[in-house]
């Protein structure tokens, strides 16, 4: 793709629903938007942008291919069975609520699933904080919604929180009322919009290695601004922060990387040890 064409990709983008290319990285995304052009039946991306620029639909599935929603309850189960046996009890050590942020929750699948091993750590009636946010105004009606979710998004979900946490209809898994109030949903765009302080945990997982570098490494720093010391980030399992200890992390295990400033160390022996089942 050439060098102007791509910029007027990007232009129009932008102007029709509000996403700025640059963000991402440039041969990834230009992969996907060729074949999107071929999957849509137009010669050009003129004659594309022509014909969407006034339909909603339209409009709405672009938006939904360049978001990427590819997700699942409790994806990586390896990972979340670290974060329930090892991560949650330690923070639940030092406070015992806790405020939680899925960032790029996608249809809600992440916050759930954080929802549930939460409720399993501290009882049905604690109280914490789980904020689930997205840029994908499509997503998050999904989300808010509690379901409909396609079998295979369950897959992982172990049988004791499946019977007890959603309900099967005809469109597919719905996640039950009791959870989904335990969930705050809203739209949140990482690149551009401010971003809270004081979380205990956050999970950003299969998100940033779809930016350049230079926005990966400003998210990584905005992160560490929005944990408190000793706050974790649960990052996606090919996502690897190269430059921990100078931007103010160490890492814990695989994947969760603990914000520096406080000197109380975790359990020693709670480090490293194998996985548990899935």
């Amino acid at each position: 793709m050439r060098a102007q064409e791509y910029d007027f990709i990007k232009h129009k983008v932008r102007k029709l629903i509000g996403m700025d290319l640059n963000f991402y990285k440039s041969a990834q995304m230009q992969r996907r938007l060729k074949t999107y052009l071929l999957r849509s039946g137009h010669a050009n991306w003129a004659n594309f942008f022509r014909a969407i620029q006034s339909d909603p639909t339209g409009l709405g599935k672009l938006r939904d291919y360049l978001t990427i929603n590819v997700t699942a309850f409790f994806r990586d189960p390896q990972k979340f069975e670290r974060l329930r046996t090892f991560i949650l009890p330690e923070l639940l050590r030092e406070r015992p609520r806790l405020r939680v942020w899925s960032a790029g929750c996608s249809q809600g699948h992440e916050p759930y699933s954080l929802a549930m091993l939460l409720v399993q750590a501290s009882g049905l009636d604690s109280r914490h904080l789980i904020l689930g946010t997205d840029i994908d105004h499509s997503a998050l009606v999904r989300a808010r919604a509690g379901g409909p979710y396609p079998a295979d998004s369950v897959a992982k979900t172990s049988p004791s929180l499946l019977h007890r946490y959603f309900e099967m209809r005809d469109d597919g898994y719905h996640v039950t009322d009791e959870l989904r109030r335990k969930v705050t949903f809203r739209h949140h765009d990482l690149s551009r919009d401010p971003f809270q302080k004081g979380f205990d945990l956050i999970v950003c997982r299969n998100v940033v290695i779809y930016f350049t570098r230079e926005i990966k490494e400003r998210l990584y720093r905005r992160f560490h601004s929005a944990l408190r010391p000793g706050g974790v980030l649960f990052v996606g399992g090919t996502e690897v922060m190269s430059k921990t200890a100078s931007q103010g992390f160490e890492m814990v295990d695989i994947s969760f990387y603990r914000r520096n400033g406080v000197k109380q160390r975790w359990s020693a022996r709670n480090f490293a040890q194998p996985y548990g089942r899935g």
